[in-house]
């Protein structure tokens, strides 16, 4: 794994994760954080921490896991950005959730650099990342994706080419709608067993059995049983990531009648003050509506990722 110089910008939950893999994998991995403490404990698995984002700029692929499109912006193409210096990497792999448009207005900026963007957002979280079960779908010049591959499958299980362009950001798009879907519909039946007698756990074993069971669904179960809801995903994200969907869908003349219900729910629930908390809170407010009263099952449940 040390064919390319590799750059990592980005050390949040994630982008931690991922190149701690990366590093144990045996890269010539150099990172930048805006924090550097952050990044410190990558060198116990000999990846080096820069000062500068000018330092990355002979790297031949640099990676960004940063927090919006405009972040992404400012690290590779600002003012003290990686090629403000007039140099700049060979190909750049950005796995930061942004939309379609800001992804094409980076890809044709840093064309004019001679540099490729591969735009290659992923599926999971940190643990996930830990229990080697992320996914990752990718989009660009074919001969980007074919140089980065065996980086990308050194952090992900699964790694799936879409073709040119954007395509990978609406693949995930459409990922996260899908999402928003099935959560608020396992909410639902969870309450509506519930209501009819059942112990959510018992039900959700049942259901995770099943040929309705997912990684999802069990990875959500332990949430639903115990009422656990440190954050994963925000409600205010997957808000975000249904409204770009309906968006898309509007701009393509697809209905999805389904997708609007369920970016109502979802801001209802933000309504109810719940934006802080994970999106999988959607079961609290099915219960309010159903008059039910939720308490912690405080019953041992697998996740499906140990």
């Amino acid at each position: 794994m040390n064919q390319h110089k590799i750059g990592w910008i980005g050390i949040g939950r994630m982008g931690y994760a991922m190149a701690q893999l990366l590093a144990k994998a045996g890269c010539d991995l150099s990172v930048w954080n805006r924090t550097r403490a952050k990044a410190e404990p990558l060198k116990e698995y000999g990846a080096k921490v820069v000062d500068k984002l000018t330092n990355l700029a002979a790297c031949d692929i640099v990676f960004t896991m940063v927090a919006a499109g405009k972040d992404v912006k400012e690290v590779l193409y600002g003012p003290n950005g990686v090629m403000s210096g007039g140099k700049a990497p060979k190909i750049v792999v950005d796995s930061t959730s942004i939309s379609i448009p800001e992804s094409a207005e980076i890809r044709a900026e840093l064309a004019k650099r001679g540099v490729k963007l591969l735009a290659a957002p992923v599926s999971g979280n940190a643990k996930v990342i830990k229990a080697g079960k992320l996914t990752i779908v990718a989009s660009g010049p074919q001969d980007a994706y074919d140089t980065v591959l065996p980086y990308l499958s050194a952090v992900g299980s699964g790694v799936t080419y879409v073709g040119d362009g954007e395509l990978s950001r609406i693949a995930k798009i459409c990922h996260n709608v899908m999402l928003g879907v099935v959560i608020q519909n396992l909410c639902e039946i969870t309450l509506l067993a519930q209501k009819a007698g059942m112990k959510r756990h018992a039900f959700l074993d049942f259901l995770n059995k099943s040929v309705m069971g997912s990684m999802f669904t069990r990875y959500k179960t332990p949430a639903l049983v115990n009422l656990d809801f440190a954050v994963t995903f925000t409600p205010e994200l997957l808000r975000k990531d249904i409204e770009l969907g309906l968006s898309a869908a509007r701009e393509l003349g697809v209905p999805m009648p389904l997708a609007s219900v369920t970016r109502d729910m979802v801001q209802t629930l933000i309504g109810h003050g719940y934006s802080d908390q994970d999106f999988a809170t959607l079961l609290l407010l099915g219960a309010k509506a159903s008059g039910m009263e939720m308490k912690a099952e405080n019953v041992k449940v697998g996740d499906g990722l140990s």
